[in-house]
């Protein structure tokens, strides 16, 4: 069977395991349903997420022009604590920005490859931790906009994480850790400006992804500089497809790549 489409990233359904998509314009595929398939990949060209061409892939699914001009792009994005639209002040398009930095937002911890702190809106709860690969997380305050979850996260950042190590996480070489403790130690850095929006008695959430063999080395497959590849689906984890040689996919920075994927 044959699908073709340009890649975006995966659609996720917490489950036990963990539900994997891949939609394309005309064709879905459910990834559970091809473990221990083989797979093929073939990048046939690119195609920015934002104006469509066959332009190259810049960042993010966009391409040069459009990196530097959309909202979605904007600094912002990964950087929460630039957001300006609670003060009314615009920075690529005010209206883009009321409606998505001016919605509750969730600072959280999530343990991938060690513990680290990020930022989500709440909406994406836990879409974002599935997306990383973490297999446990807690919320620690939630607040009305993306600002305030900004410089709590910078806060924290001193004394926690925010990175993820994508080799640890892929191997799933990590330790469980008592995420609540973790919270309740970190409770004293968080900024006066959010202190009233700690959450004090939640618990963590566990998540299950759909893993028949973790990779030793993980390797990391490149479609620019091998258009082809092919092998044994072996498991989903984050946003990376993993087979049975130790070859990684990320889904997520291939966004923009018009692929054809063949099951055997």
């Amino acid at each position: 069977m044959n699908y073709e489409g340009v890649l975006k990233k995966m659609q996720t359904e917490n489950g036990s395991p963990i539900q994997y998509y891949l939609v394309f314009e005309n064709d879905f595929l459910n990834m559970n349903q091809l473990l221990g398939k083989k797979v093929s990949i073939n990048f046939l060209r690119y195609q920015c997420l934002n104006c469509g061409l066959q332009k190259k892939i810049y960042r993010q699914g966009f391409c040069y022009d459009c990196f530097f001009e959309i909202p979605q792009a904007a600094d912002w994005i990964i950087n929460p604590e630039l957001s300006k639209a609670h003060l009314g002040i615009e920075d690529r398009n005010l209206a883009y920005e009321e409606s998505v930095q001016l919605k509750p937002h969730i600072v959280y911890l999530a343990n991938s490859s060690s513990v680290k702190v990020g930022v989500t809106r709440k909406t994406q709860v836990p879409t974002r931790w599935i997306d990383q690969g973490a297999h446990e997380a807690i919320e620690i305050v939630e607040v009305p906009n993306r600002y305030l979850a900004g410089i709590t996260e910078v806060a924290l950042k001193d004394h926690v994480s925010d990175k993820t190590n994508w080799r640890t996480m892929l191997k799933n070489d990590v330790t469980d850790e008592n995420l609540v403790e973790w919270r309740n130690k970190l409770k004293q850095y968080i900024p006066a400006e959010a202190a009233e929006y700690y959450l004090e008695n939640n618990s963590e959430t566990n998540l299950e992804f759909p893993v028949l063999k973790y990779p030793e080395k993980p390797k990391s497959l490149n479609l620019t500089k091998n258009p082809f590849y092919e092998g044994v689906l072996k498991g989903i984890k984050g946003q990376y497809l993993i087979f049975e040689d130790d070859t990684v996919f990320n889904i997520r920075s291939n966004e923009g790549f018009v692929v054809r994927i063949t099951v055997n």
